[in-house]
């Protein structure tokens, strides 16, 4: 009878992933478990339409199992989006690790996970992302070919942060083109909530635009590296950045920060950061538009880092992924046009974008091309 019990609680749990999978359009989810090392992990393959689905590794001290889930699926189907808006022929994926990067992580964990990557034959290759830097990815290297982001000595583009950094900041130079008219970010005041790898140089890019910069963390070692080499950007307690007076707010840490409770708080005139997944929910998207905050689909902005990582499959040079990372800023004022036509918000314009292309692509791929 207890056998009995745990095995319909089991199948109420798959039922739910089952239903989760459906609702935003994923092929499949791999779990992954390493006895030895104590790994759990998650690999999420969204859409393979436009080809094999690439992600980066994310680690994270998660609270419960069902948010390593949630997180996977959510930050999947922003990279189908990601390549698709961005005009490339690979679909989404992501991983996650259930652990604490800063104190579990290791070389044989990493590489346990690199055996469970090397079993999907390509279907799935991984890059970096929170709590995983590239040097981490050596380690997972060891054990499998399908990798991306691999620092500079190992042949690999080294750390993407930069150039990630630059296209938010071109997507916060067309917004400001938008809203204010000029695309100068001279005197405008930036929110920056989080000072991580992507968080620290787009700091750097704002104070060299000759922006003010208000910025917090959660960790002590960003911000006295952040009041150590920008002793100009103003450093406020994590809680009130929602409520500052600014121009921009630019979430830079982990998703899901603008909310219910969170976007009556804002006091700014534009969304844009490096975060993937700023809002709860798609109904978020509306709250803003109704409070005339003018939103910068994160998917968009932060593709730079996915742009500079092609270039270890693909070959492309620096000066390519700069000039293409730069295109970010035309690709915006693109989406805020359709916005603005078609009296949507502007997620659901540049999701317009990507499902088509996705369309034309299905469609072409339908012909029989011979043998």
């Amino acid at each position: 009878m207890v056998r009995k019990n745990k095995s319909k609680s089991f199948e109420v749990s798959m039922k739910g992933i089952f239903e989760l999978m459906k609702k935003y359009g994923h092929e499949q989810i791999v779990f992954n478990y390493d006895k030895a090392t104590g790994l759990k992990a998650v690999i999420a393959i969204h859409d393979t339409t436009l080809g094999p689905a690439i992600g980066g590794l994310r680690m994270w001290k998660y609270n419960e199992e069902q948010e390593v889930i949630e997180d996977a699926l959510h930050l999947s189907q922003g990279m189908t989006y990601k390549y698709a808006v961005h005009g490339f022929p690979y679909g989404g994926g992501k991983a996650v690790i259930w652990g604490d990067p800063y104190t579990e992580k290791n070389d044989e964990l990493l590489q346990a996970f690199g055996t469970f990557v090397e079993t999907l034959k390509g279907r799935f290759v991984v890059g970096t992302d929170v709590g995983i830097s590239s040097t981490d990815l050596v380690s997972v290297r060891k054990q499998t070919k399908y990798v991306v982001g691999l620092p500079e000595e190992f042949g690999g583009v080294g750390s993407t942060a930069v150039i990630t950094a630059f296209g938010v900041y071109q997507g916060m130079k067309a917004s400001a083109k938008e809203v204010f008219g000029s695309d100068s970010l001279k005197g405008k005041t930036i929110a920056v909530q989080g000072l991580g790898k992507v968080g620290k140089e787009l700091v750097h890019f704002l104070c060299q635009g000759e922006a003010k910069v208000i910025a917090t963390d959660i960790f002590a070692e960003s911000l006295t590296f952040v009041r150590e080499n920008y002793p100009q950007v103003d450093i406020i307690e994590p809680d009130e950045i929602y409520s500052v007076d600014c121009d921009i707010f630019s979430p830079c840490a982990l998703g899901g920060v603008l909310n219910d409770e969170t976007i009556p708080q804002l006091k700014c005139k534009v969304v844009c950061g490096a975060a993937n997944n700023v809002l709860k929910e798609m109904r978020h998207a509306e709250m803003l538009k109704e409070r005339g905050i003018l939103y910068a689909p994160d998917y968009v902005v932060n593709g730079g880092g996915l742009i500079q990582g092609l270039g270890e499959l693909e070959g492309y040079n620096q000066d390519w992924a700069i000039n293409k990372t730069a295109q970010i800023y035309d690709t915006l004022l693109r989406i805020y046009q359709i916005s603005k036509e078609e009296k949507i918000t502007t997620v659901e314009a540049a999701n317009r974008l990507v499902e088509k292309r996705l369309q034309i692509i299905q469609q072409i791929k339908s012909k029989y091309l011979g043998k």
